[in-house]
């Protein structure tokens, strides 16, 4: 059992304090500087991405200007051919093991399609995940379910399309599962959420193995042999292993390393003690990907070494069968394949601050960064600039202090209104998050592959959002 006193917080690589705040002296913060903007780089944009003689952006072969053109803007912009690199790379990093995309980075029927295609597994969280995936084809057989507060009909849906794994995440819902599986007469596949005492740290909101947060049972409390032992004494269900989630957005390996060999150690205690082994150890996902020039990220192929080697470890030192891994990477398979195009609609620079330049999207499809204070990376798209390198705050046009698509960027001095601005590494949680706040009908997502461009998910309309209101 683990003890107060061993509980991990970890430091992710790149990571940093409180973001700057304008002031008479505002200045950029030490880790930007004005960059190229004749060439984008391959660690923050879509591999495809590149900048043509007249200064246009271009991705997957289609130019912004075009794109902007034909969709409008705000539009999400999708580039399959790196989703779908993405997802091999992850497949053969982890060839032992089953890596399922989590679909809250970004779904909607085409991601889907490509995941199948691929030959990974889908984790999904709600009834409307799962009826996406449906409907797109995709197998429950092939399906993982989370939630810590599942419905009685998303459980029931589990059950009768028999999806290949639930993760249990809490007594309740081990109650209520055990209550529907008889009656129902199955015996799903089950997994039980785990909490190892490892604080990630991320953002308060992306840190979820630590004690003071909804999700799990605890391993210092020792909840998990209690939920162990109720799950074995029903046997209404299989206990295939546990799942451990570290958090999100995390730069380095050392938190995986911990939770795994926790994980197993919590695993070698029930086979010592109940004569139980459970075969299965889910790893989650928290792969984290670069967004700007601060930050380092993990390869697949170093992230899947890192972790065998800790498992394998761990299992040799305490005589048990190493487990099956599992792993749930979502950012970091679509984060780098989505950018955000917006147009500029004014520019107002404030001497001795910085210049505030407006555009036509803002946090209703981009919450990030006022909720977790990202940072994203932004050129100017539709031209080439000579002028000077100005330091420069990407506002949006909500009525919101707090509505910041990119707090701190270098771009042209002559930037004006009805350029084009393309945001980098935007794929993951922006269109998962988006709103309708100020009644903003959210943008299009666009799918583009070798030069040709379509929409995946139309654009809203005000009309859209009035057919909801009945009252």
């Amino acid at each position: 059992m683990t003890t107060q006193s061993e509980l991990t917080t970890l430091r992710p690589a790149g990571a940093v304090g409180s973001p700057p705040q304008a002031g008479p002296a505002a200045q950029a913060p030490a880790w930007l500087s004005p960059p190229d903007h004749s060439s984008l780089s391959p660690t923050v944009w879509p591999p495809s991405a590149v900048r043509d003689h007249a200064g246009i952006v271009r991705i997957g072969g289609a130019d912004v200007v075009t794109l902007a053109d034909r969709f409008g803007t705000p539009a999400y912009l999708f580039d399959e051919d790196a989703f779908r690199a993405q997802c091999e790379v992850f497949r053969e990093a982890f060839h032992d093991a089953d890596v399922y995309y989590a679909a809250k980075a970004f779904l909607c029927k085409a991601v889907v399609r490509h995941v199948a295609e691929s030959g990974l597994f889908l984790d999904v969280c709600t009834e409307g995940e799962v009826q996406v995936a449906l409907a797109a084809g995709f197998s429950p057989s092939r399906m993982l379910l989370h939630g810590n507060n599942k419905s009685d009909r998303e459980l029931e849906l589990a059950l009768s399309l028999g999806i290949r794994r639930i993760v249990i995440d809490s007594f309740d819902e081990i109650e209520r599962l055990t209550g529907l599986a008889r009656r129902l007469g199955k015996r799903p596949g089950v997994l039980l959420r785990v909490t190892v005492g490892v604080r990630s740290d991320a953002h308060d909101h992306n840190a979820t193995a630590h004690e003071d947060q909804k999700f799990g049972f605890s391993v210092h409390t020792g909840e998990i042999h209690d939920a162990v032992r109720r799950v074995l004494a029903d046997d209404v269900m299989d206990l295939c292993g546990l799942h451990s989630h570290v958090g999100s957005q995390i730069l380095e390996t050392s938190g995986f390393e911990i939770a795994a060999r926790r994980a197993v150690g919590v695993m070698a205690q029930v086979s010592a003690e109940r004569g139980r082994v459970l075969a299965e150890l889910n790893l989650g996902g928290g792969f984290g990907i670069a967004y700007t020039g601060k930050d380092h990220a993990c390869s697949a192929a170093e992230l899947a070494r890192a972790i065998r080697t800790a498992v394998l470890h761990e299992s040799g030192r305490l005589g048990v069968t190493p487990p099956r891994l599992a792993f749930e990477p979502g950012r970091a398979i679509v984060g780098h394949a989505g950018c955000t195009l917006y147009r500029v609609g004014t520019v107002k620079p404030r001497p001795g601050l910085r210049t505030y330049a407006a555009v036509d999207g803002g946090m209703s499809d981009n919450v990030r960064p006022a909720l977790f204070g990202a940072d994203y990376s932004v050129t100017l798209g539709n031209r080439m600039s000579t002028a000077d390198q100005t330091l420069v705050r990407v506002v949006g046009r909500h009525c919101d202090a707090g509505d910041i698509v990119v707090r701190d960027a270098y771009l042209p001095g002559d930037l004006r209104a009805g350029d084009l601005l393309v945001v980098a590494a935007t794929g993951a949680y922006c269109r998962s998050l988006s709103s309708n706040f100020n009644h903003t009908p959210r943008p299009p997502v666009v799918g583009i592959a070798n030069g040709i461009s379509r929409e995946l998910i139309r654009r809203e309309t005000v009309a859209d959002l009035l057919a909801l209101d009945v009252g």
